[in-house]
C-alpha cells in the first residue's frame, strides 16, 4: 500500500472519531476501519470467531482497490469495508433483487436485507461516503462491467447458492467482473470432506466449491484455516443454524452451542489467470 493512501485512510478515519471517544491503536489503515467506532457492538463481539484483520489481509484488500462484496446480508463487513475504501477506493454491495429470487420464499428475506443494508448505509454517510449498492439477478447474476473489480468477496453464502442452484452462475459472474489478476475471496461453511451431494444443512465441502471455482476459470492460490473452527462437529439438529449467532433452537441446548462458537469455515482465496495475447497464462 502506498504511504500517501495509508496515511490519508487513517487520517480520515481519526477525523470521524468525536473527541471524547478513542479507538484503538491502529497500525494500519485496515486496522482503523476495525477499530472504528460506528461498528455495531454486536458486530464487534464476533470479531473473534470472523477474524476481519487476518481475512481481509489473507485476501490483499487495499484502501484504493474497486472491491465488490457478493450479497453482503445486513453489512457486518460492510462496516469496515465501505470506510476503508471511502477515500481511495470503491465499495460495491451486489445484492439479489427481491423480484429475481429463484425461490419465492426467499423475495421476503431478500427485500429486507436491501432495506437493511440502505438504512445503515445512509444513516452515516461521513463514515461510509458513497458506496454503491447494485442489484442483480439471481438467476443470471452479472456485477458490474465486465473487468472492472479489484476483488470480490463473499462471506458464508455460498451454502445458498448450491442449495438454490446457483453456484455454477454466481462463480461465472465473479470471474466475468474481476480483472484479470484479480482475487475472490471466499469464506464458506465447511462440511466434512466426506458428506453426500457436497453437503447439507447449510455446509458445503470445500472440495466442493473449489470445483465450481475452477470451473468458472479460477485458479485457487491458496487455502487458510484462519476461520477453522475444530469444535464444531457439523452433526447439529438443525444444521449449522443451532449455532450462534442464529441459537435456532432457542433455549434448547444453547449453552451446548454457545460453547462451541460459531461454524468452522472454509477460507479461500482464488485468482483470475492473466492471459497474454497469444492465450498463454501470465
Amino acid at each position: 500500500m502506498p504511504r500517501s493512501i495509508h496515511l490519508c485512510i487513517l487520517t480520515a478515519l481519526a477525523a470521524c472519531t468525536p473527541p471524547n471517544e478513542t479507538s484503538a491503536p491502529a497500525s494500519s489503515a485496515l486496522e482503523a476501519a476495525i477499530a472504528g467506532h460506528w461498528r455495531e457492538p454486536a458486530n464487534v463481539a464476533r470479531d473473534i470467531w470472523r477474524h476481519p484483520a487476518q481475512t481481509l489481509s489473507f485476501f490483499e484488500i487495499y484502501p484504493d482497490q474497486t472491491v465488490i462484496e457478493i450479497i453482503p446480508g445486513g453489512g457486518w463487513y460492510t462496516e469496515i469495508l465501505a470506510p476503508l475504501l471511502r477515500d481511495n477506493g470503491h465499495y460495491v454491495a451486489a445484492v439479489i433483487d427481491p423480484d429475481s429470487a429463484v425461490n419465492p420464499s426467499s423475495q421476503h428475506y431478500y427485500d429486507r436485507q436491501l432495506k437493511t443494508l440502505k438504512i445503515k448505509l445512509a444513516r452515516l454517510p461521513r463514515i461510509y461516503g458513497r458506496p454503491e449498492i447494485r442489484r442483480f439477478d439471481e438467476g443470471h447474476p452479472q456485477f458490474g462491467s465486465p473487468g472492472s473489480a479489484d476483488r470480490v468477496v463473499t462471506f458464508r453464502n455460498v451454502h445458498n447458492w448450491r442449495e438454490n442452484g446457483t453456484a455454477e452462475a454466481m462463480f461465472r459472474g465473479c470471474f466475468d467482473v474481476l480483472k484479470p489478476g484479480g482475487i475472490l475471496g471466499v469464506v464458506g461453511h465447511r462440511a466434512n470432506p466426506d458428506a453426500a451431494n457436497g453437503g447439507s444443512a447449510g455446509y458445503t465441502t470445500q472440495s466442493q466449491v473449489i470445483a465450481w471455482a475452477e470451473q468458472a476459470g479460477f485458479e485457487l492460490e491458496a487455502a487458510s484455516e484462519i476461520n477453522a473452527n475444530p469444535a464444531d462437529t457439523k452433526d447439529h439438529e438443525s444444521g449449522v443454524w443451532n449455532l450462534p449467532p442464529s441459537f435456532s433452537l432457542g433455549a434448547k441446548n444453547r449453552a451446548k452451542y454457545a460453547a462451541i462458537g460459531e461454524s468452522d469455515r472454509m477460507t479461500l482465496r482464488f485468482r483470475k489467470p492473466v492471459i497474454d495475447q497469444a492465450g498463454h497464462k501470465g
